[in-house]
């Protein structure tokens, strides 16, 4: 059956429905659509790349069609590869295409690389064709431009449909070709195809048509190969539209890689996001290696360098080749002249030594954290550098990649890096500044315990999160979290390394330490180096200083007494610094004095002055890397080092536990002191008497605190923390004592045992020393002065006394018992005092603060003449009374048994008065010497320890026999009143000898004690009244013509009917007359105590005028 059969259909059986209608047209759709591609390039990268990643690593050739293959997958459109990864690269299946109708081209940035084709750098405006092309008759236009490299021919067909009979609307298919023919050589077919499908509206199609150069006319024929429509029912005749001139971008472009990618609009509404996964731009690496030992490649499944076993780099880099190497990027972006620094860096600025070492140790292979045993470059460099940047900021970024410091020293770049590294310089208080060692250290504030680092996830080509966290750190801040890019990672478990060593760092690597150095030091010293330090401060023992003399194998080292020299058994070892500047370690063989010998020769013997440190097991050195060098002036340079912990990198890897270090005995247990010493001496603190103990011991070596518990007898210890080797304990007792002492390191943990000693001590109960070099030396009638030596006893010359007593009695009758106080007793430092003087003999004693007398008493005696320049007015014994001592009592009573007055009883009462039976008056006021009459002792009330009710403690005497404590005085009070009348006294004073001024007196005795078991037996008392002779003398007086009435300047005594009888003792008087003539007298009358009365007559004993002196002289002194 032919398109045009009909349809044929039945009348639908008798009954049917004969009006059935047929069904609707049936319209193909409208499956033909204009077309626009777009070309888009990418520059990807400056300088020669090695190429896309996957082909690289599978070892492709460049040009084949399996690596343009394997390129696609490397290719990703909105995050989507071209061709799927599992897709074959010699012959891929078109379902492993995830896009069609997509051209792609690159170019790898080498010097030579050709122009890349197809990429049009002018378009001339399409020339307008507008022919119908026929199958008999094919359309044909020439060029004659030889310049133009492709032709671009558009086709148009306004319609492509056929309709049917039945009204359905259907495709069609129409062949067609473009040929070409240059300089009339023959036509050759270069397009042939067809367009299938329907379309009512306007549809175009374009193709280019590259030329081959070298032409002079080329000609353009469209050619219909489908024969034309003949009914207006076939629509699908097309005309060629348009003709199109392209000439090509010729520029190379050389050493820069890029794209192009021709997209189709079917399948793309706009421009894709471009990725490429390449092996980007190469870079030198190290050459063959000194001495033969081998040439260091790149492993191409990984791009790490692979260095032989023992390589030595002697200066020569190798040609460039693709690595991922961060410290050969580092090099190459340094010393590029097109897109670094190289016309301003060469090779010749650069230590290449530091950055093939880095290198070595950012290649290394570690565990790449799946837990499957795989290995991994420590440190990879994978980064798109797309943005400028300033060379400071770039070199920092790429050497941070590998934890390097980039150094500009002596006109070159050199790097640090933090890696293990052995020490390269010693120091310690021998060649630092008299500041010695400054530490400081971060904030608890500044801390982290979370690290989030970011990081480019190859997989998912997003940017990817690994977080490291510190447990300990948590448990002590809390979750601290700090975010961190991991600059040119993408290796998951790279960046989970760095987040460890930084956690590390802020909790281990904290702490700064500053000094100031010599000029030898600090030119050697440099940023990243790791130095070598003993502070003795810090460490609690000297391990270091400067060499004195030296051998290979002998070092006589400096302050050896001040040297904590380790046990041979600790593992010792020195590290000195040799003359070539290099830092040498051996072990520590033997030690006598100041020579160390070593277990094996160094490789030259140390200079003098070299500095030294000396290492055991027990106590390390401290280890710093150095993060700036600054010179201070011609002569000295500060560094800066931050602290190292030499076991942090196989930790930050692999978690390996950290090795521990002792820098310091401060914390390590101590021994308790020895050599324990007790004494007790007495103090003066405060002008007060005191006793204590000193405690003293050997301090341990680094050792600065202690602690001291004491007890007494049995009571319960008493702890004190002292900071110093001795101890002292106020206001001992007579008891023993409990000492311990303990040692404190520097973490306050206390030694295993204490050292320990008992003291009996006596606090003050010693008696103080007897008086001695006791003078007597009379100063007048009255007084005498006591000289004595001054007491050694601290309890005597700060709150002691010195007590002085007389008594009449002389011989071994005179006793400090039976003598009574003459003085109040003066202060315990003297060594002088002024008594009255008394026959008899003084008594003294020392008394310290305590009320404790000397054990015996020193004595002087003195003997009296008779004074016979005075009168005794009244000489009055209490005692030989016809009653004895029958005045006023208080307290106090007359014993016959004892024949002396006693206290009535000391146990109530400790203190008497007796007043005396009679008042002394002299009638008149007058200056009275007074001498005191005492005969008495002391004694105990009973002998038995029962009888005594004061507490032991104060006790001075066991045995009863010594009652000094129990005195006795006497004391006058006067008035200017006649004691007869309503007299007012002044108030008692104690007197021994002296002079008192008065008309009336009154005597009273006070006894008393101080120890309630003793009394006081006062077997004598009274007192001799004596008026000394005075002479009293005028100046010149006129006598008047008549008598003269004289009045004294001072009464004389002249006694009382009480007192030897009224005018028994009449002052005599003597006139001296001037001016006197011949006959001329005087009478001389009326005397008295109060004056007398003159009378100048001349020879007729008549009253004349004359002048005249006088003296009278007499007993007392009125007034």
């Amino acid at each position: 059956m032919t398109e045009e059969s009909k349809i044929i259909q039945g009348a639908g059986g008798g009954g049917g429905n004969r009006n059935r209608q047929p069904p609707p047209p049936y319209r193909a759709p409208d499956t033909l659509h204009s077309r626009s591609f777009a070309t888009v390039q990418d520059l990807i990268s400056e300088g020669e790349i090695e190429g896309f990643a996957t082909a690289s690593k599978a070892g492709l050739t460049k040009g084949t069609t399996a690596y343009d293959n394997a390129s696609l997958k490397d290719v990703f459109l909105d995050d989507t590869p071209i061709l799927d990864e599992t897709a074959s690269n010699t012959n891929p299946a078109d379902t492993k295409f995830n896009f069609k109708d997509v051209t792609f081209k690159s170019k790898f940035g080498t010097s030579n690389q050709t122009a890349m084709s197809g990429i049009p750098a002018e378009s001339r405006s399409p020339t307008g064709v507008g022919v119908i092309v026929t199958a008999s008759t094919p359309v044909t236009r020439q060029i004659t431009n030889t310049d133009v490299d492709a032709v671009i021919v558009t086709l148009t067909w306004p319609q492509i449909q056929v309709a049917k009979d039945n009204g359905d609307l259907k495709g069609d298919t129409v062949e067609y070709k473009i040929q070409i023919q240059q300089d009339s050589g023959g036509y050759v077919d270069k397009i042939s195809s067809s367009v299938s499908g329907r379309t009512a509206d306007a549809y175009q199609r374009d193709h280019r048509i590259d030329l081959t150069s070298g032409f002079t006319t080329v000609d353009v024929r469209v050619v219909r190969v489908t024969a034309d429509s003949t009914t207006s029912a076939r629509i699908n005749e097309f005309q060629f539209t348009s003709l199109q001139e392209v000439i090509d971008n010729s520029s190379t472009y050389a050493n820069s890689a890029y794209t192009a990618l021709r997209l189709d609009s079917k399948q793309f509404n706009r421009i894709p996001t471009r990725k490429y996964r390449i092996r980007g731009v190469k870079v030198r690496i190290p050459g063959a290696g000194a001495s033969g030992t081998g040439t260091p490649d790149v492993d191409p499944a990984t791009g790490r360098i692979r260095y032989p076993s023992g390589y030595i780099f002697n200066g020569v880099m190798g040609a460039a080749t693709y690595t991922n190497c961060p410290s050969m990027c580092l090099l190459d972006l340094i010393t590029n002249t097109r897109y670094g620094l190289g016309n301003h860096i060469v090779d010749s600025n650069i230590d290449l030594f530091s950055f093939v070492a880095a290198s070595k140790y950012a290649n290394e292979e570690v565990d790449d954290g799946t837990g499957s045993g795989a290995k991994e470059a420590r440190f990879s460099c994978n980064v798109n550098i797309q943005s400028p940047k300033e060379a400071f900021a770039a070199i920092n970024d790429l050497a941070g990649v590998m934890r390097c410091m980039p150094i500009w020293s002596a006109g070159g770049i050199t790097l640090a890096q933090d890696k293990p590294t052995t020490a390269s310089y010693l120091f310690n208080l021998a060649n630092v500044g008299e500041a010695g060692f400054t530490y400081s250290g971060s904030s608890l504030k500044t801390r982290h315990s979370v690290i989030s680092v970011s990081y480019f996830n190859m997989d998912s080509k997003e940017v990817d999160f690994e977080v490291v966290e510190d447990a300990t750190a948590i448990s002590k801040l809390g979750t601290i979290i700090k975010q961190v890019k991991a600059y040119a990672c993408t290796s998951r478990n790279q960046a989970a390394r760095l987040g460890r060593a930084i956690l590390f760092a802020e909790q281990n690597e904290s702490e700064t330490i500053s000094f100031i150095t010599s000029i030898d030091a600090g030119v050697v010293v440099r940023p990243g180096s790791v130095i070598e330090i003993n502070d003795p401060v810090r460490a609690g023992a000297r391990r270091g200083g400067r060499v004195v003399s030296a051998t290979t194998t002998t070092i006589t080292i400096d302050a050896k007494d001040q040297t904590t020299l380790p046990a041979l058994n600790d593992n010792p070892t020195i590290s000195v610094i040799l003359s070539d500047g290099t830092v040498e370690s051996k072990d520590i063989n033997d030690i006598t004095g100041a020579v160390i010998t070593v277990s094996s020769a160094f490789s030259s013997a140390p200079s003098t002055n070299a500095p030294y440190l000396i290492s055991s097991t027990t106590l390390q050195t401290q280890l710093f890397r150095v993060i700036q060098v600054q010179e201070q002036d011609e002569v000295n340079y500060a560094i800066t080092a931050l602290s190292y912990v030499e076991g942090k990198y196989a930790f930050i890897e692999d978690g390996t536990a950290l090795p521990t270090r002792t820098i310091s005995v401060l914390n390590a247990p101590v021994s308790s002191p020895s050599n324990l010493t007790i004494t007790e001496k007495t103090v003066v603190i405060n002008n007060i008497a005191r006793s204590k103990l000193i405690v003293d011991w050997q301090p341990v070596v680094g050792v600065t605190q202690y602690l001291v518990n004491y007890k007494v007898q049995n009571g319960n210890y008493v702890s004190q923390v002292v900071f110093s080797s001795d101890f002292e304990l106020l206001d001992t007792v007579d008891d023993t004592y409990t000492i311990q002492v303990f040692s404190y390191n520097a973490s306050l943990q206390l030694s295993a045992n204490p050292t320990e000693a008992n003291f009996t001590a006596q606090g003050k109960t010693a008696l103080p020393e007897d008086v001695s070099g006791l003078t007597i030396e009379p100063i007048n009638e009255q007084f005498v002065r006591l000289r004595f030596t001054q007491t050694t006893a601290i309890d005597v010359l700060h709150g002691g006394r010195v007590y002085v007593r007389h008594t009449n009695q002389t011989g071994s009758s005179a006793t400090f018992q039976s003598a009574q106080d003459i003085i109040t007793a003066v202060s315990g430092n003297a060594t002088e005092v002024i008594a009255p003087a008394l026959p008899g003999t003084y008594l003294l004693k020392f008394q310290d603060d305590g009320g404790r007398f000397s054990t015996n008493a020193t004595s002087v005696n003195l003997s009296i003449v008779d004074i016979l320049d005075s009168i005794i007015v009244k000489t009055d014994r209490e005692d030989t009374d016809s009653t004895p001592y029958n005045g006023t009592k208080s307290n106090v009573a007359y014993d016959s048994s004892l024949g002396g007055l006693k206290l009535t009883d000391p146990t109530t009462n400790a203190s008497g008065t007796y007043d005396f039976v009679d008042t002394l008056d002299l009638g008149g006021t007058f200056s009275l010497t007074l001498k005191r009459h005492f005969q008495g002792e002391g004694f105990y009330v009973g002998d038995e320890f029962d009888n005594r009710t004061d507490n032991i403690d104060t006790w001075t005497d066991f045995d009863g026999t010594v009652a000094n404590d129990a005195n006795a005085k006497i004391a006058v009070r006067t008035t200017t009143n006649n004691p007869s009348g309503s007299p007012t006294y002044t108030s008692f004073n104690d007197f021994a000898n002296g002079t008192f001024k008065g008309r009336g007196f009154q005597f009273r005795i006070t006894l008393d004690t101080a120890d309630t078991a003793q009394n006081m037996n006062l077997q004598q008392a009274g007192y001799t009244a004596t008026l000394p002779s005075r002479t009293e003398q005028s100046s010149v007086i006129a006598s008047g013509a008549g008598a003269k009435a004289v009045t004294f300047t001072n009464a004389f005594f002249v006694g009382t009917s009480a007192l030897g009888n009224l005018n028994n003792f009449l002052p005599s008087v003597n006139i001296s007359p001037q001016n006197m003539a011949t006959g001329d007298y005087f009478e001389l009358s009326s005397i008295s105590g109060t004056g007398f009365t003159v009378h100048f007559k001349n020879s007729s004993n008549a009253s004349i005028d004359r002048n005249f002196t006088y003296s009278a002289v007499g007993f007392g002194k009125g007034g």
